[in-house]
């Protein structure tokens, strides 16, 4: 079904490139390097099975969570656009 000017399959194009995004920052997120032995944050020791397990770990368990809690999730921007956007 056509829409305007929207070519067909242009919502599922939308989906696909919000949902590629969203990887891309999660991946960037990503700890690099080599881990390190005590959490930069409090300083508690981090498990060995933590540091192997994650390559490049900088955090131990109760501050990654913590940091978890506050990372802002965000959409990215409004690929769409709503009429109200467009006449601004």
């Amino acid at each position: 079904m056509a829409g305007g000017f929207a070519k067909d399959g242009a919502v599922q194009d939308q989906i696909d490139a919000t949902i590629e995004d969203a990887v891309n920052r999660a991946r960037a997120q990503l700890p690099r390097g080599e881990s390190l032995k005590n959490c930069e944050k409090c300083d508690t020791a981090i498990p060995t099975a933590r540091r192997e397990a994650v390559p490049g770990v900088r955090l131990c368990v109760n501050c990654q969570a913590e940091h978890d809690k506050q990372a802002v999730n965000h959409s990215g921007y409004n690929r769409r656009g709503s009429k109200d956007s467009q006449l601004r």
